[in-house]
Parts: structure tokens; C-alpha cells; sequence
């Protein structure tokens, strides 16, 4: 992954994610509105194809953020919490693992050293989507980059009902009942958080909400 080390980087990486993705999404709209044979077809590989942008762009768009603040040259004691996490998760996991208090001495003196070293974040499977982004996976990684959640909460329905219960019913291969008019609303909604996402870390970026105050 290219370094990103700019706003303008930032701000053109999730522009590039974000285009393809909707000009994606756009040619199965155009496609379910024909009234043909095969619409029925394209409905169920459209909800497939809405779920799977959803998932792709909040894990990409997450990593792309943390890929900024990795670049930003702070220290750990810079960061907010959530962040610090992303650099030392593993020796935090080794501390919740153990219950002898020596380990545990020694990964708690490791952390507070630590604190005034350059931050570097682990990107190897930082943002982890379960390859089943609900509501609740996804609170969880917007919580991890702190992102808030509540202006989505009123989607949370949404996204697991009409899309996350309704892609799973195609990929297990089971009939899907969904009109041509539900699919565009559905479509028109997610491409809408989506953007919403963005917008959130372009402003995180911009605002330098990634420090600790």
C-alpha cells in the first residue's frame, strides 16, 4: 500500500474508492430498470454487488485513514487511545491473555515506554470486516478510528435487514423476493452511508481529530 502522507493524498485515495464503487453500482441500477427476463437475475447479483462495495470501501477507506495517521510522524503519546492500540495491539493482547503478573508487569512497562517512540500502526488485517459488515462490526471499526457512530444508527435496521439479511439469503442461494423500486432505494442508501463515511474522515483528517487533546 503507497504511502499516504497528505490530506490532498488522503482526500484523492478515497476519492478513487469511492468512484469505481459507485460507477459500479450505477451500471446495475441501469440494468434492473430494464424490464427484461434477466432483471430478476440482476436484482440478485445487485444486492450481492451493493453488500460487497459496502464492506470493501468502509474496510479500505478505514485503512486508508489509518495509513494517514501512521504517515503524520507522531509520537504514541500524540495519539488518542484508539489509535495507540493499532501500534501495540500485540503486546496489549498478550496482557489480557495472562494472568500472571509478571508478563503483565513487563507488557505494561513495555507500553509506558513506548509512549514517547515514533507510533506505528500495524496495518497487517487492521481493519477486520468479519466478511459479515453489520451494524455491529461495523460500530466496532468506526469505534476503533473513532468515527461516531450516532449519525448511522438510524441505518442500523438497514443494514442488517436489507442488506446484510438479504445478501446472505443470495449467497446461500435462497430465493430473493425484491423489486426493481426496493433495489434503488437500497442502492441510493448505502452509496449514501458510504459517502457519509468518507465525509467523516476526510473532517477527522482535516481537523486533526486523531490527536489527543
Amino acid at each position: 500500500m503507497a504511502k499516504i502522507r497528505t490530506l490532498t493524498n488522503l482526500q484523492e485515495a478515497l476519492d478513487a474508492e469511492m468512484s469505481w464503487r459507485i460507477k459500479e453500482i450505477s451500471d446495475f441500477r441501469f440494468a434492473t430498470k430494464a424490464q427484461t427476463t434477466s432483471s430478476r437475475t440482476f436484482l440478485r447479483a445487485g444486492v450481492a454487488l451493493v453488500y460487497a462495495h459496502w464492506e470493501g470501501f468502509i474496510k479500505v477507506a478505514s485503512e486508508h485513514y489509518l495509513n494517514f495517521v501512521d504517515n503524520q510522524g507522531h509520537i504514541y503519546r500524540d495519539l488518542k487511545t484508539c489509535f495507540v492500540v493499532f501500534g501495540l495491539k500485540g503486546r496489549l493482547a498478550s496482557l489480557s491473555d495472562s494472568r500472571k503478573a509478571k508478563p503483565n508487569i513487563e507488557t505494561l512497562d513495555f507500553v509506558f515506554a513506548e509512549m514517547d517512540k515514533p507510533a506505528k500502526m500495524s496495518m497487517s488485517s487492521a481493519i477486520d470486516t468479519e466478511s459479515n459488515l453489520t451494524s455491529k462490526v461495523f460500530a466496532n471499526i468506526a469505534a476503533s478510528i473513532d468515527i461516531s457512530i450516532s449519525p448511522y444508527e438510524t441505518k442500523f435496521n438497514l443494514i442488517d435487514e436489507s442488506l446484510v439479511r438479504r445478501r446472505n439469503k443470495v449467497a446461500h442461494g435462497e430465493y430473493l423476493d425484491l423489486s426493481s423500486s426496493d433495489f434503488m432505494v437500497l442502492a441510493d442508501e448505502v452509496l449514501q452511508m458510504m459517502r457519509n463515511y468518507k465525509t467523516d474522515i476526510e473532517n477527522a483528517a482535516t481537523l486533526e481529530s486523531y490527536k489527543r487533546p
